[in-house]
């Protein structure tokens, strides 16, 4: 497998939400990571994807909440999010895509 493939393994997508948005004014983006991805190689991923110098990566797992589906119990996957500031000058812009 290339590096690259590797790489989109580790970022799943960009998360945009008012928080998201918030923390963007703070030179922050936030991405869905892989669960099992270490703060490292998130910062190796979005260096090498986005051609950007990373400042710091904070990371937090959601817990996915019991949800009823059709009377069924079922429940939702633990997220990863990644808080990944930037140096200055560096910027992504995650309303174009990728």
């Amino acid at each position: 497998m290339s590096a690259k493939a590797e790489h989109y393994d580790v970022i799943r997508k960009p998360i945009i939400t008012e928080k998201a948005t918030m923390a963007s004014e703070a030179n922050a983006v936030v991405f869905e990571v892989s669960i099992d991805a270490n703060k490292p190689q998130i910062k190796e991923a979005v260096e090498n994807l986005f051609g950007v110098k990373v400042k710091a990566v904070n990371t937090t797992i959601t817990k996915g909440k019991s949800k009823r589906f059709r009377g069924q119990l079922g429940k939702r996957k633990d997220v990863k999010k990644a808080y990944v500031t930037l140096e200055e000058g560096n910027t992504i812009d995650v309303s174009t895509g990728l």
